[in-house]
C-alpha cells in the first residue's frame, strides 16, 4: 500500500502537471489527512486490544538475552558509525548531521506486533523460531522503547517539555475517566498516538470483547484507512528530492543497524544453544519493519528529531529490506526439519507393554462424547496406560500473537480458557473413572490461525511421542441428518494434519442424532460396544486392524472384522502389500485364538458396487466402525470409487458414511497411517504386539464367507 502512495506522490504520477490538484485537490487533502489521521489511531487502538499482557509471564531468560542483545548492538553500532561519520566529514549538511543519531536509534528498535502479523502472514508464528522470535521481539521493544523515547524528547524544545510537566502536574489532581489516555502520552512527551494503543492494552484480549473490538473494526481499519493513510505520507514523499550523497549517509546508518539487529539476534541465540539456521532466521526477522514503524518515523519527523530527506531514506529502506527478508526466510523455513530424524510412532509399532500416548483435539463440545467413549474402548491397563494430551483449539480472533495456555485438571486457568471449561471437566471424570492411573489427561487450550494450527498438533504429537492423533470431522451432523458445512479453515487444518502428523492420524465421525452424555462410565458400567473393522489391504487398514486389535481385549467389547476379497486376481499387483495384509489378518487371528467375542468375515465381491452393498447392508449394526482412509485405486474393490473421496479428509470408504440416505448412528474412525508408512513395505510381524497377552488360547475362530 506504501508504494501505491509512492506511485500517486511527486515522486512517479504526481510529478505531471495539474495531476495532484485534479485528483486531489486542496480541500480534500485536509479530509484525507483527517481521516488517514483518525485510522491511524484506531489502528494503535487495535494493536493494543492484540497485545496480551500477561505474555511477559512466559518469557524466559533466553528470550530475554536475545531480545537486549538484538538493539543493544544494533544501538552501539549505528551511533558508532554516526559519530565517526561526523567526525571525518565536516561538510555533512547540517540538518542531515543533526538527524543521524535519530536515525541511528530509530533503525535499531523493532515493534513486537509487526513482528507478530509478519509471521503470522508467513505461517511462520507457530513454530519453535516463531515463538522465540516472538518473545525477543516484544522483549526488545520495550528496551527499543526505552531508547526510542529520550531521543524524542530530546529534540523538543524546552517550552513544550514545560508544557508536557504542566499537562502531568495539572492532570493530577483531577478525575481521570476511562478513554483518556492522550494526556498521559502528551504528559511524557509522546504522540497522541499512544494513549489509543495503552488505552487497547487495558482491555481484555480475546473473546468476548477484545475479539468483538477485532471483527467490527478490522475490516474498515485495513480496507479502509490504513490506504488513506499511506496515499497520504506517499503524496507528500518525493523520492528523488534526496541527493546521493544524503542517501548513501543515511542508508550506511540503517545498514549498521540492520547488521546490528541480524548479528546481535543471531549470536545471541547461537549462545543460548538455538540451531544455526534457526539463528539465522531470528536475525532475519527482527529486521522486519512495517507501519508502526512508518509511524514513528513521521512522529519523529514532525517533532524535528529528524528531516525531509532522512524520513524518505528510511521509508524506501523499509521496503527494501522487508522485500529482501521475505524469501530468505520463506527459503530457510522448514517446519518439519526438526522432527526428520525421530521414529515416526504407529499402534502396530507399540510394544505390549508401553504406554499408548493420545493427542486429541477438540473443537467444540459437541466433539467431546463420541471421542470419550471412544478412548474408554481403547483397553487401558496397568501395563499399557493411555496418556491423553487434549487440544482445545481455538480460532485466533482479537490476540497478536498465538497462545498455548496449560491446564490442571481441578483448576481451569479462567484468563482466556472459560470456554474450555466444560471440556476440559469432561476429560476430568473420564480420568477419574479410571483409577490406578490408566488414564491420564493433560489438557491445554491452543489458540492459534487455522493457517497454522497444525504445528501446534504436529508439535504436540512430537513432544509427547504419540503415536495416535484424534482430530474431529470437519462437517457437522444436523437434525436432519444432513452433514451441514463448517468452517473451511478446519478442513484445511485436518488436511495438513493428515500430510504432516509424525504418527498414525484418526477423524472421527459422530453421527449420533443428538449430543450424548459426555460423562463417562467405568469399565464395569459401560454396556456392550459392537465394532467393526472393515478390511480391504493397505497400510492404513493395517492400522485400523490394530486399532480394532487393541479394542477387541476389553471385556464389554464384540469386534467383527470383515475382510473384503476381490473374486478375480489383480492385474500389477503389489504382491509385497498382499502378504503385508495376509500375514496381518492370520497373526491377528492367531492372537485372537478362543476370544469368542472376535468374529472374522470374509465378502468376496466383484467390483466397487459390491464394496458399497457390503458396507451399507452392516452399517447400522455396529457402534464404531473403523476404516483406512488409503487404499490400492488399481484394485477391483475400488472400481468406480477412487474418485469419491478425491480431496477429501476421509477418503473413498470413510466419505460412503458420510452421504445423506445414510440412516446409522455409529461412530466411524477412519485412519491414516502416517506418510512414512505409506511409501514403504511394512512387516507385520508385531501386528500383535498391541494385544494383550490375557487373550486365551484355542483353535482360531470360525470363517464366515459369502459372495456379493
Amino acid at each position: 500500500m506504501h508504494q501505491g502512495g509512492l506511485l500517486l506522490g511527486p515522486s512517479f504520477f504526481g510529478s505531471i502537471g495539474g495531476f495532484t490538484a485534479l485528483v486531489y485537490p486542496f480541500p480534500s487533502l485536509v479530509v484525507l489527512d483527517t481521516l488517514a489521521v483518525f485510522g491511524y489511531m484506531i489502528y494503535f487502538f487495535l494493536i493494543g486490544v492484540q497485545m496480551d499482557p500477561w505474555i511477559f509471564k512466559k518469557i524466559e531468560r533466553k528470550d530475554i538475552s536475545v531480545g537486549v542483545s538484538t538493539v543493544f548492538l544494533a544501538v552501539v553500532l549505528s551511533l558508532s558509525g554516526t559519530f565517526i561519520l561526523l567526525a571525518r566529514d565536516p561538510s555533512i549538511e547540517s540538518n542531515i548531521a543533526s538527524s543521524l543519531p535519530a536515525v541511528a536509534t530509530s533503525s535499531s528498535v523493532l515493534s513486537f506486533p509487526i513482528v507478530a502479523h509478519y509471521l503470522t502472514e508467513l505461517k511462520m508464528v507457530n513454530s519453535e523460531f516463531g515463538r522465540m522470535a516472538l518473545s525477543s521481539s516484544l522483549i526488545s521493544n520495550m528496551f527499543g522503547f526505552c531508547i526510542i523515547t529520550p531521543a524524542i524528547l530530546a529534540k523538543q524544545n524546552g517550552s513544550e517539555i514545560i508544557a508536557s510537566m504542566q499537562t502531568f502536574i495539572s492532570g493530577i489532581g483531577l478525575k481521570t475517566y476511562r478513554g483518556r489516555a492522550d494526556q498521559a502520552s502528551k504528559a511524557v512527551g509522546l504522540n497522541i498516538f499512544f494513549g489509543p494503543l495503552i488505552y487497547g492494552i487495558t482491555i481484555p484480549a480475546g473473546p468476548p470483547l477484545g475479539s468483538a473490538l477485532m471483527e467490527k473494526l478490522d475490516l474498515i481499519t485495513s480496507s479502509l484507512f490504513m490506504p488513506l493513510y499511506f496515499v497520504k505520507n506517499g503524496l507528500v514523499t518525493d523520492v528523488f528530492s534526496v541527493k546521493p550523497k544524503n542517501y548513501l549517509l543515511v542508508q550506511s546508518v540503517i545498514l549498521l543497524a540492520c547488521v546490528g539487529k541480524f548479528t546481535g539476534g543471531m549470536m545471541s541465540s547461537i549462545y543460548n544453544k538455538v540451531p544455526l539456521k534457526e539463528a539465522v532466521q531470528i536475525g532475519l526477522v527482527m529486521n522486519v519493519q512495517g507501519v508502526l514503524e512508518l509511524g514513528m518515523f513521521k512522529m519523529m519527523k514532525q517533532n524535528r528529531a529528524i528531516q525531509e530527506e532522512p524520513f524518505i531514506v528510511m521509508c524506501i529502506s523499509m521496503l527494501i529490506v522487508t522485500a529482501t527478508i521475505t524469501p530468505l526466510l520463506r527459503y530457510l523455513y522448514d517446519p518439519l526439519r526438526h522432527h526428520t530424524h525421530r521414529k515416526r510412532r504407529t499402534i502396530m509399532d507399540m510394544k505390549p507393554d508401553s504406554d499408548l500416548q493420545i493427542v486429541v483435539c477438540v473443537h467444540t463440545q459437541e466433539n467431546v462424547p463420541a471421542i470419550i467413549n471412544l478412548i474408554g474402548g481403547l483397553h487401558p491397563t496397568k501395563r499399557s496406560p493411555i496418556g491423553i494430551c487434549l487440544i482445545h483449539l481455538v480460532e485466533l480472533v482479537g490476540w497478536a500473537h498465538p497462545i498455548l495456555i496449560p491446564h490442571k485438571l481441578n483448576k481451569v486457568s479462567s484468563r482466556k480458557a472459560t470456554t474450555s471449561r466444560s471440556i476440559v471437566n469432561a476429560f476430568t471424570i473420564l480420568q477419574q473413572s479410571h483409577h490406578h492411573g490408566l488414564i491420564t489427561v493433560h489438557p491445554f487450550t491452543a489458540i492459534s490461525p487455522y493457517e497454522t494450527m497444525h504445528n501446534e498438533v504436529c508439535e504436540m504429537a512430537f513432544d509427547r511421542r504419540a503415536s495416535l492423533i484424534i482430530i474431529p470431522f470437519h462437517r457437522r451432523l444436523s437434525s436432519s441428518r444432513m452433514f451441514e458445512p463448517s468452517e473451511a479453515g478446519i478442513k484445511n487444518m485436518n488436511d495438513r494434519v493428515l500430510r504432516r502428523a509424525p504418527c498414525t492420524v484418526a477423524i472421527i465421525v459422530d453421527r449420533a442424532p443428538t449430543v450424548k452424555s459426555s460423562r463417562p462410565e467405568t469399565t464395569e458400567s459401560r454396556p456392550s460396544l459392537r465394532v467393526a473393522v472393515f478390511f480391504i489391504g493397505g497400510p492404513d487398514d493395517r492400522e485400523a486392524l490394530a486399532i480394532g486389535a487393541r479394542m477387541a481385549c476389553q471385556s464389554n467389547i464384540s469386534l467383527t472384522i470383515v475382510r473384503l476379497i476381490p473374486n478375480n486376481k489383480v492385474a500389477n499387483e503389489d504382491v509385497d502389500e498382499t502378504e503385508c495384509d495376509k500375514d496381518a489378518v492370520n497373526e491377528l487371528r492367531s492372537q485372537m485364538a478362543g476370544n469368542m467375542r472376535v468374529v472374522y468375515m470374509e465378502e468376496v465381491v466383484k467390483d466397487g458396487t459390491g464394496t458399497v452393498a457390503v458396507i451399507r447392508a452392516m452399517d447400522e449394526l455396529y457402534e464404531v466402525i473403523i476404516v483406512g482412509k488409503y487404499h490400492d485405486t488399481r484394485s477391483p474393490l475400488m472400481l468406480g470409487l477412487s474418485d469419491w473421496g478425491e480431496g477429501s479428509e476421509l477418503g473413498p470408504v470413510g466419505d460412503m458414511f458420510v452421504l445423506a440416505d445414510s440412516s446409522s448412528h455409529s461412530t466411524v474412525l477412519v485412519v491414516q497411517q502416517n506418510n512414512d508408512f505409506l511409501t514403504r513395505q511394512d512387516t507385520m510381524s508385531d501386528i500383535g504386539s498391541s494385544v494383550s497377552t490375557s487373550i486365551r488360547e484355542g483353535p482360531t475362530f470360525p470363517l464366515r464367507r459369502s459372495v456379493v
